[in-house]
């Protein structure tokens, strides 16, 4: 029953239902994580994506992209675009599906949390400073290093000497993510993965969450659009380099 469809669909509902699930047990009023800060968000993030690819080998993906902008990379790297129209679909209603579930989970703390900011920042994500060509930069910039660093870290992995054990890869992803989260998500939140933002802000947009807002539309092209120039770009970068 596994498929590389099914991968990438439970591997990135996954990677939100955790992902998303650390922000809004940090922001949602009357959880028990309430105020976990900076820390505790970026650190559930690197371990939702370790789930995420885990799930995502398991059920059939042995890609585990779970991101849209890591499979245009990998179609720029390599000239071979066939996987899109398979995992980029799979990754935004995974994404959605996820987002659902982190609704669900936490239903009693959208009515008991007033500030409508907090409750879309649990879905998706927003710039600290609202500046349109800063916020674009930091989004490709963020994503140039994801790309750059996963593309070294598979080389070093398949490697022949001194080979890091494959096995091993998925954790040290999670890390590259915690990093980026903690260097570079400052200034936009790091989406860095145009399904991670947009399947959730689209679920965001159609739930009856208590006390809802405006889900920003706004803004939503810079998530989605951003990290997938950065992915382009570093996709040619690696190409060049042979890596």
């Amino acid at each position: 029953m596994t498929s590389p469809f099914l991968g990438e669909f439970l591997g990135t509902m996954t990677l939100i239902v955790l992902g998303d699930g650390v922000v809004a047990g940090a922001l949602l009023k009357h959880s028990k994580g309430e105020n976990a800060g900076w820390i505790a968000i970026t650190a559930g993030w690197a371990f939702a994506v370790l789930a995420g690819v885990f799930v995502a080998n398991a059920t059939g993906s042995a890609d585990a992209h779970i991101n849209p902008a890591v499979t245009v990379a990998g179609a720029v790297s390599s000239g071979d675009f066939s996987k899109l129209a398979t995992y980029i679909p799979a990754q935004m209603l995974g994404a959605f599906v996820g987002a659902v579930i982190v609704w669900l989970h936490y239903l009693p703390h959208w009515g008991a949390t007033q500030d409508t900011g907090l409750k879309l920042a649990c879905f998706c994500t927003g710039p600290a400073i609202r500046d349109a060509k800063a916020n674009w930069l930091s989004e490709i910039i963020a994503t140039f290093f994801l790309i750059l660093t996963i593309s070294a870290l598979v080389t070093t992995t398949l490697g022949s000497a001194g080979a890091i054990p494959r096995g091993v890869a998925p954790y040290m992803v999670g890390m590259l993510v915690w990093g980026i989260g903690l260097s570079l998500g400052g200034t936009t939140g790091y989406a860095i993965n145009p399904a991670r933002d947009l399947g959730p802000r689209i679920a965001h947009a159609v739930l009856p969450i208590a006390g809802k807002g405006s889900s920003d539309w706004g803004y939503a092209l810079i998530p989605v659009a951003g990290p997938v120039v950065g992915a382009v770009l570093a996709g040619l970068f690696v190409r060049l380099l042979g890596i």
